[in-house]
């Protein structure tokens, strides 16, 4: 039993505040900040602490943690005044409440009690700034004419997100403020919001974009003699693999919900592409067989290399330079069992075991097993020796010369080890409290290379200047603990997320503990399952060349650490957030690669561009590879135009050539959203492969596609911003030629074709997100936004197709990975700047949409509780490109050939299957950087393309289809390789009968309201 004495004392300190009774933490809750001021100015908070102490030391039992705990609640709300954390840290309160919650970690029962002192401890450890000399950018960029990069923003995308466990205890008060917030930001003047074709140039400027649409001008003379001078690359080009991936794995070939290992669904999704037929041009192997490498496809492909190279230095001497590869892990006993004697030999000659790079290309590339798809360690070189960066790296990241392979398996997402986040708090504090056992050596340094230590024994190495690379600065806080910096975007002091480096110098099995202390967004999936990736040479060169998950005890938290405004370039009082994590290597002595999320470097790209193109069928795909401008930074913006080859040199065929409508496709504008990348390589591979889906939707669209908007910031380890300090995304209104040449471009573009009646039926903007899980669009609404806004609509007077929730409804029901739930249609006037908005209000597509792929995982389906790994984002980009041909066949005039086509291939009973409803209840701790949608809505029927009418016409075109097709010879449908149903058929119409459960929007014959403009396919 407690002595009564503290009881009588308790009440001592609050007789300022309530001389009636004693007080309760409800009460203290509501105390102003004079009243707190008035705590501290009398003396109270040093009784606080003392009597939290007695209390503490007394109460063995914990009988009386509400009586603590309440106690402790009075020390929070008098420190959040700047008078009440000084007096506490005058007070010795770190050293109190550091001591005493020790004894309360083994009881869980004490939760209430830790963490309120956790919370008290990180707001009151003293604020100090980043240990760097300025938050601005260790790169610069000196921008044209008298142009100067733009003020930093004080609040970037997600501002209005939660502080995980520090803000758990807002009230639905701030939380409905929030959502009024958010509808604040919604435009809601029609004028706005309506369609209004606006120029930023001259008409005149248009014309020279005349030249990136040569599908519209060619005679196709020059054909008959590419054709002959490429047979050999077409009989080549019969092993690419066709994509198989609008087949859709059952959900029963899972056999553990926590571990999917991919090869169980073989059967649905057709053989692996790891293991199918393929060839690049290093490569010569057959299925079945061990990958061995051809002498004479070598000799070839080092001598088109080498010409490359030679073209690259003649366009600009400056830009082809001598690029090194790392060196490899330094252990020669290894080497012997990897290599052979002479490479052994060969290594230790070299001072640190670096080889010359012609050397080491040399013998990694005969031990290439030659298994990764669409990668060449040679195309890679020659593209990185053509790249401009403004470190002028000179060094080959292993990984990205060696490529990646997906792994057999999808991991689930981390699940959180309760308290992971206090304990790393407390070690954090602990820094304070006890610093005798901080080392504090600096052993990477772009600021200041002298101070780097990397030679210091039992430490780790660390490196970032290669392509895509960011890390500024590596302290060693204990022995396997490191404090890590991230650089901002060049010209920038912010968007500090995007991570890539390489480590060395590791022991075997210890867990080495990284803090990244200079993140900025308020949260992280980090918090709700999400890991970053690993890449080990070792591994890799044993046969097992990926990026894998990799991780434990990790969280996302605020820290000490503040931007002043001498360090911030005249932002104050900026708040950083630490991401920790924790790693075991897997070998000892590796070089391993940490990065935010699966990397894509430039370099990547235009190798992959190059191959594709080289494998491509030339008398089935036009491919045509032009640039569409350089960028500030002087490398070239890739522009594609994929479409099928006319069917014969025939005026009808030609017409046909010419009139089918355009799809525009965009990705990486930020940079640090590689997942985009690879789903934009899914998106590519599937369009010139030889599946025949891919074959008849070349046949229905023309393709612009441009792979990467933001090269710069992709190859100077940018998160989000371009040379110029901006964010490209937010630029479309008024691009400026100098500063945002690839926008400005891509919009003069796109103007171009609005102005010659060809406005895209579908426009697409890839990206990432890093505060959702699962793949979804975000497209645009006039209704939507006013309803979501609370406006009055009048129906009489606003009329709206309602055609832009098709494609994401076909998506819902194709691609496991995307969820129609998550999908907006709100305009938001914080977003009238971006190229979904612009496309929309200025060329006039109504199909204008921004893609979001996680970086995390999925809720829904398939792939729920999993996270997201390349093969899955490459799924999604093959999957969108099957919704696409949906598309068409559900929104315009298609010929018998098509619809008869589609029937043949399109087992649509399977595909287009209603699996389950999913529900829009994201995880309260979610949050969301734009605002929710309202899922169904009571639309009016003055859709002229999606709209409910009659289908007995329907019917009737498809009966007359059908029969179509059962008169056409069996040979033809040998070759499309399935036959024709009746059934089949009409499950790609199954949304349109009355009664269905599809989500699907009903089909409609009627022409496209702004798209009225395009051919119909001849009957």
């Amino acid at each position: 039993m407690l002595p009564q004495e503290p009881l009588l004392v308790s009440t001592e300190p609050w007789s300022c505040f309530s001389k009636s009774s004693p007080p309760t933490a409800r009460d203290t809750s509501g105390q102003s900040e004079s009243n707190s001021r008035r705590a501290v100015t009398s003396g109270y908070l040093d009784g606080l602490l003392r009597l939290y102490q007695d209390w503490h030391h007394n109460d063995v039992s914990n009988n009386y943690i509400y009586v603590r705990r309440g106690l402790l609640l009075c020390l929070k709300h008098i420190t959040n005044v700047q008078l009440g954390r000084e007096t506490f840290l005058d007070c010795q309160g770190m050293d109190i409440l550091f001591t005493t919650v020790q004894d309360c970690l083994s009881c869980k029962n004490l939760d209430p009690i830790i963490t309120i002192v956790t919370q008290i401890l990180r707001k009151c450890y003293p604020k100090e700034p980043l240990p760097v000399p300025t938050a601005r950018s260790f790169y610069s960029f000196p921008l044209p004419g008298n142009a100067k990069a733009e003020p930093p923003c004080e609040g970037s995308e997600g501002d209005y997100e939660s502080d995980g466990e520090e803000e758990a205890e807002k009230n639905m008060d701030n939380e409905d403020a929030e959502s009024k917030e958010e509808d604040y930001d919604l435009e809601t003047d029609v004028s706005k919001l309506r369609s209004r074709p606006v120029l930023d140039r001259p008409e005149a400027d248009l014309g020279q974009y005349e030249t990136m649409c040569p599908e519209l001008s060619h005679n196709f003379q020059e054909f008959e003699s590419e054709s002959e001078k490429e047979k050999t690359l077409e009989d080549r080009t019969e092993s690419l693999p066709s994509a198989p991936s609008h087949f859709i794995p059952s959900a029963v070939s899972v056999k553990h919900p926590n571990c999917r290992w991919r090869n169980q669904s073989i059967t649905e999704m057709g053989p692996d592409p790891g293991e199918k037929d393929f060839q690049v041009p290093l490569q010569s192997w057959t299925k079945g067989e061990k990958s061995r490498w051809d002498q004479t496809d070598e000799k070839r492909d080092i001598a088109e290399a080498a010409r490359d190279a030679d073209s690259c230095e003649e366009e600009d001497p400056a830009r082809s330079h001598m690029l090194t590869l790392r060196p490899l892990p330094e252990d020669a006993a290894w080497y012997k069992k990897v290599f052979c004697s002479e490479c052994e030999a060969a290594i230790n000659s070299y001072p640190g075991g670096r080889l010359e790079s012609s050397d080491t290309v040399t013998n990694l590339l005969e031990k290439h097993q030659g298994d990764i798809p669409f990668h060449s360690p040679l195309f890679y070189i020659t593209r990185a020796k053509c790249v401009k960066s403004i470190p002028n790296y000179k060094d080959l990241a292993f990984p990205d010369f060696w490529g990646h392979q997906p792994p057999p398996f999808s991991k689930p997402m981390l699940e959180r080890k309760h308290g992971v986040q206090r304990d790393k708090v407390l070690d954090d504090v602990r820094r304070l409290i006890q610093p005798d056992d901080v080392i504090g050596r600096t052993v990477f340094d772009l600021d200041e290379p002298s101070h780097s230590s990397p030679a210091a024994p039992g430490c780790l190495t660390f490196f970032s200047k290669f392509e895509s690379g960011n890390l500024r600065k590596a302290i060693q806080v204990r022995e396997f603990e490191y404090d890590l910096i991230m650089n901002a975007d060049v010209n920038s002091n912010q968007h500090h997320q995007w991570f890539y480096f390489e480590v060395r110098d590791m022991k075997l099995a210890v867990p080495y503990r990284f803090n990244i202390i200079n993140c900025e967004k308020l949260n992280s999936q980090f918090n709700y399952g999400m890991q970053l990736v690993m890449y080990s040479v070792k591994e890799a060169l044993q046969g097992r060349p990926r990026w894998l998950r990799a991780g434990h005890d990790i969280c996302y938290y605020k820290n000490h650490y503040h931007c002043g405004a001498a360090a911030g370039g005249g932002v104050r009082g900026k708040c950083y957030y630490t991401l920790t994590f924790s790693i075991k290597f897997p070998h000892k002595d590796d070089v391993c690669y940490l990065a935010y999320h699966y990397p894509y470097t430039y370099s990547t790209m235009m190798s992959h561009l190059d191959i594709l193109e080289q494998n491509r069928n030339p008398k089935k795909v036009y491919w045509r590879q032009q640039t569409l401008c350089q960028t500030l930074g002087g490398n070239p913006c890739p522009l594609l135009t994929i479409t099928a080859m006319p069917d014969s040199k025939k005026r009808d065929d030609l017409e046909q050539f010419c009139n089918r409508p355009y799809v525009f496709l965009m990705a990486r504008v930020h940079p640090g959203e590689s997942n985009a990348s690879w789903v934009m390589k899914g998106t590519l591979e599937f369009l010139v492969s030889s599946d025949p889906i891919a074959d008849l939707l070349r046949k229905c669209f023309i393709f612009k596609i441009i792979p990467m908007l933001n090269p710069d910031g992709v190859i100077n380890g940018n998160h989000r911003c371009s040379l110029s300090g901006d964010d490209l995304n937010r630029q479309w209104l008024t691009p400026s030629s100098q500063l945002h040449p690839t926008i400005y471009h891509a919009k003069g573009l796109l103007c171009y074709l609005r102005s010659i009646g060809r406005a895209p039926l579908v426009f697409c903007d890839y990206h990432g997100h890093s505060q959702k899980k699962n793949v979804f669009l975000y497209g645009c609404s006039i209704k939507e936004t006013l309803w979501q806004a609370g406006c009055t609509v009048d129906t009489a007077v606003i009329t709206e197709d309602v055609g832009y929730r098709t494609l994401p409804k076909i998506l819902d029901k194709v691609a496991p990975a995307f969820v129609m739930n998550s999908c907006s249609f709100l305009v938001e006037k914080s977003r009238e700047s971006t190229a979904r908005v612009v496309v929309w209000k200025e060329v006039g597509v109504l199909r204008s949409y921004t893609m979001e792929s996680t970086y995390c995982g999925c809720t829904h389906g398939l792939y729920k509780g999993l996270q997201l790994g390349t093969q899955e984002l490459e799924e999604m980009g093959s999957k969108f490109c099957l919704g696409l041909l949906i598309l068409h066949l559900k929104s315009l005039p298609c010929s018998k050939e098509v619809m008869a086509q589609a029937a043949l291939l399109l087992d649509l009973e399977e595909e287009i299957t209603d699996r389950t409803q999913r529900s829009c209840s994201n995880s309260c701790l979610e949050t969301d950087d734009e605002p929710p949608c309202v899922e169904e809505l009571d639309y009016d029927t003055d859709s002229c393309s999606d709209g409910e009418g009659d289908f007995s016409e329907l019917d009737q075109e498809i009966q007359e289809c059908l029969s179509w097709v059962e008169g056409q010879t069996e040979d033809e449908g040998a070759t499309m390789g399935q036959t024709c149903s009746s059934k089949a058929l009409r499950g790609l119409y199954m949304s349109s009968q009355p009664g269905s459960n599809s989500t699907a929007l009903p089909l409609s014959p009627t022409a496209l309201g702004v798209y009225s403009g395009f051919e119909s396919s001849p009957a």
